[in-house]
């Protein structure tokens, strides 16, 4: 069983959401969950340099081939472990699902924030739902450590909330104001954490 890796980053390729590190001569690919992925990218990880990982190690007799679900602390291994015990959702449908880091998801799950959760790849309204009949009540440890751990990641949380909020409000239906939003803070990274700027930045795509 492997629990970590340390090593020197021998590739990374963001697209597929996949590193390759090498740890002592051997080779390991391993695969991120989008959020793990793009804090790789944020710090500016690049070939050569090390990093260390926590693993989930994944086999089945069904796929002998190992799958390797990389994060970056403790906190984070242990809620995908706590979300792959949801009904319908395996490793690779929760690898997939996880766009939004520990803290939003896991609030989401506590507010059964369906808003939050149906933005994510793969989870429909069945899935949501059973996310949070599963494992609402059992991630407040995790809550309070990932937002002890990131601050930043809960105030994200409540902006996207606040935003979807104000434009449901002027007259958006919900589904129009999730990807409206989304869509200003892909193509403006720059101002991602200022809800006046995406607000006036949707109405002058409207």
């Amino acid at each position: 069983m492997i629990s970590f890796l340390s090593g020197e980053i021998r590739n990374i390729f963001t697209e597929k959401s996949i590193i390759e590190i090498n740890v002592a001569g051997v080779g390991y690919e391993v695969v991120l969950p989008s959020f793990v992925m793009d804090d790789v990218v944020n710090e500016g990880k690049k070939s050569g340099e090390n990093i260390t990982l926590e693993i989930y190690y994944h086999s089945t007799e069904r796929s002998p081939k190992p799958l390797l679900v990389g994060f970056n602390n403790q906190i984070e291994k242990i809620f995908f472990e706590k979300i792959i015990q949801v009904e319908g959702v395996g490793p690779l449908k929760a690898v997939s699902a996880l766009i939004f880091p520990v803290a939003i998801v896991s609030q989401a799950i506590e507010n059964e924030d369906l808003t939050i959760l149906n933005q994510m790849p793969g989870i429909g309204a069945r899935a949501a739902q059973k996310m949070i009949a599963t494992l609402k009540g059992k991630l407040i440890d995790i809550i309070s450590e990932s937002r002890s751990a990131n601050v930043k990641e809960s105030a994200d949380y409540l902006l996207r909330d606040e935003i979807i909020e104000i434009l449901v409000g002027l007259g958006f239906k919900e589904s129009d104001a999730i990807i409206k939003m989304n869509d200003v803070i892909s193509n403006n990274p720059e101002i991602k954490d200022n809800l006046e700027e995406i607000i006036r930045e949707i109405f002058k795509s409207k």
